[in-house]
């Protein structure tokens, strides 16, 4: 008899099925787990599941090759596809053996528990909504962000790669540490390495280390990072700008948990959770050949997708008064007209460009109240175009934006993720935002 609640997670890669079966979980939902398709036919045999979800690549008998003996046997059940984004054709031949849809990996988390409840009828957001308390200093008020953390929390436990996407500024650091200090390895080290920021000729020796002699200037034995972070977390900013021919090393020692010095034979043995971050789009990497594909995967098995402030831009105002409460003396505050300019921006550099701008103005207003002139100009410089503070209300945006994500919707027959993208948002974000209106709706 088939449990309309019951879930088959089919995927060899051990810590992705993990993942997946946690934050399915979460959600209320019973999971079981095959690491083949072979493993998968014989557990669907078993225990029938309300919904399936299949890897395409695997050993022993992969998911076209699943697909197809489902049909064989007589199984007809609802089956979501996990498909690499260079395997669009793998997916559409699942599709004609019966495949409901696919999900491209990396795996965007809020995006997978949104179609699991789709297909299965359940709420998406699960029983876990809250996370640990935040450190002091730490501003995320908005709705968006809070549920940006409860995922963040979610995946704290597990030790699977993960991987922070967001525009520069957005804080991506900020929750690397975070995320490692709600983890099982938080009593470990927390070592931070921004890639784009070391030399060519050094990179490999920061990272893997290396011995007395081994290259010119090389006058005693040093460690690398990845030794530096064992039994904790090792956190590699701008990822995407990692030298080609030092991803080959990276992979491997992500794969086997082995590193050696420059200069050495010897191999040492390594343990670590890795979380990267980019700001770069990494399949456009891979397109030009500037990043391995293999190595993609490796560090994305699960991703979070950081929205700028102009998407949570009820952060705002908490960010800035948290800025000048950090300025000695404390006591300066914003003018209504200043607060309204500071809504309106977009915020290309998000919030270290935010952080910036308040430090400006404090620094030359010369009272307690920071005024519009005294903010950057390119800020400032809205007053004087016109822009008037009722345009700018709070209801007026909101009109306009649902307006925009109605539309959106409607020229892309209801599919979100080509909506999002029309309107240069997060799917994430975009899932939030009709949650919103069906709360305010009262549906």
């Amino acid at each position: 008899m088939t449990d309309p609640a019951h879930v088959l997670i089919i995927d060899d890669d051990d810590a992705h099925r993990s993942m997946i079966a946690e934050l399915l979980g979460d959600m209320g939902v019973r999971v079981s787990a095959a690491r083949n398709g072979a493993e998968g036919l014989a557990a669907m045999e078993a225990d029938e599941p309300g919904l399936i979800l299949l890897d395409m690549r695997m050993p022993v008998l992969d998911g076209i090759g699943t697909l197809e003996a489902m049909r064989e046997r007589g199984h007809v059940i609802p089956t979501l596809v996990l498909t690499a984004y260079a395997e669009v054709e793998d997916a559409v031949h699942a599709m004609k053996l019966g495949a409901l849809d696919y999900l491209r990996k990396p795996i965007d988390i809020s995006q997978l528990q949104a179609v699991v409840a789709e297909h299965l009828g359940t709420d998406s957001s699960g029983p876990l909504t809250e996370h640990p308390p935040l450190p002091a200093g730490l501003i995320a008020g908005s709705a968006m962000m809070q549920a940006l953390l409860a995922d963040l929390a979610r995946v704290a436990s597990s030790q699977a790669p993960l991987l922070l996407q967001g525009e520069t500024g957005t804080g991506k650091d900020v929750l690397a540490h975070l995320l490692h200090r709600w983890s099982r390895r938080s009593a470990g080290p927390f070592v931070a390495v921004n890639v784009a920021a070391l030399p060519d000729a050094l990179v490999e020796s920061e990272l893997f280390g290396h011995e007395k002699g081994a290259f010119t200037g090389a006058t005693s034995n040093r460690i690398g990072q990845f030794e530096a972070a064992h039994e904790g977390t090792l956190f590699l900013d701008e990822i995407g700008e990692m030298p080609l021919t030092l991803q080959p090393k990276v992979l491997r020692a992500l794969q086997d948990g082995r590193i050696s010095r420059l200069g050495e034979n010897v191999e040492r043995a390594v343990d670590f959770r890795l979380v990267a971050a980019t700001n770069r789009d990494l399949e456009a990497r891979i397109a030009e050949g500037a990043f391995r594909e293999d190595l993609y995967y490796r560090i994305a098995v699960i991703t979070i997708e950081i929205p700028p402030l102009r998407e949570r831009r009820e952060d705002i105002l908490p960010l800035a008064r948290h800025f000048l409460l950090g300025i000695e003396g404390g006591g300066k505050h914003l003018s209504p007209g200043a607060e309204t300019l500071l809504l309106a921006h977009d915020w290309p550099g998000n919030i270290r460009e935010l952080k910036s701008a308040i430090l400006r103005a404090a620094v030359l207003a010369p009272g307690d109240t920071i005024l519009p002139d005294k903010l950057p100009p390119k800020i400032a410089r809205r007053k004087s175009t016109g822009v008037a503070e009722a345009s700018l209300s709070e209801l007026g945006l909101a009109k306009l934006e649902r307006k925009a994500i109605e539309d959106a919707l409607e020229l892309h027959d209801g599919n979100r993720t080509e909506a999002a993208k029309t309107l240069g948002i997060s799917r994430r974000t975009l899932l939030y935002r009709l949650k919103q209106y069906r709360e305010d709706d009262g549906r």
